[in-house]
C-alpha cells in the first residue's frame, strides 16, 4: 500500500467525523466490539464501503506498527497553499497563527507537533517539500486525528515563504485584520 491510508482507531474515527473523503474502510474479520462498532457505524452514515479482510492482510497493508483492526483508504493528503491558512485566519478574524517547520524527518514528531499545534488554535503549519517528511499514515495515525483539522502548506523554500509572510503582514495583511 502507499501513503494514502489511515490507520488505527482514534485516527480512522477522526477521519470520519471530519467528513473528509475515504475511498473504503478495512476492518479486521471478527472485530466488532468497541470503537470498531462506532466505526462502522460512522462509515455506514457516510456511505463509506466497509470490507472485513483477515488480520494478515491488514498486517500486510499496514504502514505503522499497530493498526489496531482498521485501516482507511484515502484520497492523498489535500495540502493547501499559504495564501489558504491567511484566508483561514482572516475569516476568523484572527491574526494569522502559523507554524514553520524546516527539517522534522520522523513522521511520529510531525504527527505529535501536529496534535499539539491543532489544540493550541494554529491556523496552519508550512512544511518544506524537501528533505522533510510528508503527511502519512503514520503522521496521521500519531496527530490521533488532527492532521484532518490542520490547514498544512508544503513548499519549494521555507525561506521565500518568511520572506512573503513578513511582506504581506507589513503591507496588506495589517490593514485587513484591522492591527497597526
Amino acid at each position: 500500500m502507499d501513503d494514502n491510508q489511515v490507520e488505527g482507531r482514534n485516527a480512522v474515527l477522526e477521519l470520519l467525523e471530519s467528513g473528509k473523503d475515504i475511498n473504503k474502510i478495512f476492518i479486521q474479520a471478527g472485530e466488532k466490539h468497541g470503537s470498531i462498532m462506532k466505526i462502522i457505524s460512522k462509515a455506514r452514515e457516510s456511505k463509506v464501503i466497509v470490507t472485513e479482510v483477515p488480520k494478515k492482510k491488514l498486517d500486510e497493508m499496514a504502514m505503522s506498527d499497530n493498526h489496531q483492526g482498521v485501516i482507511a483508504i484515502v484520497p492523498p493528503f489535500g495540502y493547501v497553499e499559504v495564501e489558504d491558512i491567511l484566508e483561514y485566519a482572516n475569516s476568523k478574524n484572527e491574526m494569522p497563527f502559523i507554524l514553520i517547520l524546516d527539517g522534522i524527518e520522523d513522521p511520529h514528531n510531525l504527527g505529535s507537533i501536529i496534535r499539539t499545534a491543532e489544540t493550541a488554535g494554529v491556523h496552519g503549519i508550512i512544511i518544506p517539500k524537501r528533505r522533510a517528511v510528508a503527511v502519512n499514515s503514520t503522521v496521521s495515525k500519531t496527530s490521533a486525528g488532527a492532521v484532518e483539522y490542520m490547514n498544512i502548506a508544503r513548499v519549494n523554500n521555507i525561506n521565500e515563504t518568511i520572506k512573503f509572510l513578513k511582506d504581506n503582514r507589513g503591507l496588506d495583511l495589517r490593514n485587513r485584520y484591522g492591527h497597526r
